[in-house]
């Protein structure tokens, strides 16, 4: 397959939700060397499974020979963005913003470029240049530019003043100016005319364009990428347990793989043409044989794969591979190692107990676990041959469990049912 536009490319991933000027954006990135900017505000100490799609689109236009330039909001963040949220954001303190943006920092780079060349991408901070403003100068420059008719017209002050949300502070309203004001600064000092951000951003990207355009009678453009929903409804990445993290400490490398293991069908053929760095050709026959036989899930391994090697690396997706392909593709436990088992206590329920102990009745064993909720129940299961030890079948209901029955000394792996598993360690 012959290389197409980047731009083109994008539309043919589904990735573009609203664009300012198909046409004069499409010119630019082909023209290359464009800086194209992304806004990140740092709220918490890592991103989640929900910023890829514009960090990914940031990439692909990067390898297309465009220069990135993601920037932190060191000041926003502190201010608050009404976008997408229905009641006030609670005000963050600055040194838990510095904390969250050095942290963020650090997770951007494993996806994009930052060495010498003009394509290489930039980190910037908001704080640098919003922080000096003085009050009366960013009201006599900025301020005077923005009817108050058309700031209420923004979508997201519109649902907060209407009957979906529950009011919207001064403080919150001037957000938009200070976003608009980032990309007026960014044109000014970089050359940058591409914003790029999620669909609820666009009123604040249209803001900034029309900034430039009345103080530097320059044409900028505007792109925003499409929200990630589930065929449920629900924001990729948000499930009853949690937000899915980047950061291994929050959402284990098994635990997020597992996630992207277990997409619906419906979703993990528009999730591979965000995401993979197959190209629209290849996934449609990927979806293709997914279809032939959706029980193999070749296009969900394909798919959390991907993600995981590119979010963990290499170490850290073999070894969730191993202890998924252990779970629910008849891999023996032995093959694994005490490391690699170790991921399941994120992931999984369990129980520490004492290794002063000898023996351990399984029954006591499975209640603690949260497998079965009583003794009487783990009895009647385990007679059912519903139970299964270190992949062995138990049908004993006094079964005990020695210390020599241990992997590595230190594990036990409880199944109960066909999927269900929860881990054993000895408090060594």
């Amino acid at each position: 397959m012959s290389p197409i536009p980047v731009f083109e490319e994008l539309k043919a991933r589904s990735s573009v939700f609203q664009a300012t000027d198909e046409a004069g954006i499409a010119a630019l990135l082909a023209s290359g060397g464009a800086p194209v900017y992304l806004g990140i505000d740092p709220t918490a100490e890592s991103l989640h499974l929900g910023h890829l799609l514009p960090l990914l689109t940031l990439r692909r236009l990067q390898r297309a020979g465009n220069r990135p330039l993601v920037v932190l909001g060191g000041a926003t963040a502190l201010i608050g963005d009404p976008s997408g949220k229905s009641t006030e954001r609670v005000m963050l303190p600055v040194e838990r913003v510095e904390l969250a943006a050095e942290a963020i920092r650090n997770q951007i780079s494993q996806f994009l470029d930052f060495e010498a060349g003009p394509e290489r991408a930039r980190i910037l901070n908001n704080r640098d240049w919003i922080a000096p403003l003085g009050v009366i100068p960013f009201l006599r420059d900025v301020g005077k530019h923005f009817s108050m008719g058309g700031m209420l017209g923004k979508e997201s002050v519109r649902t907060r003043l209407g009957g979906e949300g529950t009011g919207l502070s001064f403080t919150e309203f001037s957000y938009l100016l200070l976003q608009a004001y980032d990309f007026d600064h960014l044109c000014r000092s970089e050359g940058c005319r591409l914003q790029i951000g999620g669909s609820d951003q666009w009123g604040n990207i249209t803001a900034g364009i029309e900034l430039i355009r009345r103080c530097q009678g320059l044409e900028a453009y505007g792109l925003t990428l499409p929200l990630v929903t589930t065929a449920s409804g629900a924001k990729l990445g948000k499930t009853e347990a949690g937000t899915v993290w980047l950061d291994a400490k929050r959402t284990s490398p098994y635990a997020f793989y597992q996630y992207l293991l277990q997409v619906d069908d419906r979703d993990v053929g528009p999730l591979l043409r965000y995401f993979s760095e197959r190209d629209p050709s290849s996934i449609r026959a990927l979806e293709e044989a997914h279809a032939r036989d959706p029980g193999k899930r070749a296009a969900q391994k394909v798919l959390a794969e991907e993600l995981t090697l590119l979010v963990h690396g290499s170490r850290e997706t073999g070894k969730a591979l191993r202890v998924s392909e252990t779970l629910f593709d008849g891999r023996a436990i032995r093959d694994l190692d005490a490391e690699s088992f170790g991921l399941l206590e994120t992931a999984l329920p369990g129980a520490v107990v004492s290794a002063t102990d000898r023996d351990w009745p399984l029954v006591d064993l499975l209640v603690a676990s949260g497998l079965v909720p009583s003794k009487s129940r783990a009895r009647t299961d385990i007679q059912a041959g519903a139970v299964s030890v270190n992949q062995l079948r138990v049908e004993a209901a006094d079964q005990k469990i020695s210390r020599d029955e241990f992997l590595w000394g230190r594990y036990l792996l409880l199944r109960h049912g066909r999927r269900r598993y929860a881990w054993i360690r000895l408090d060594l």
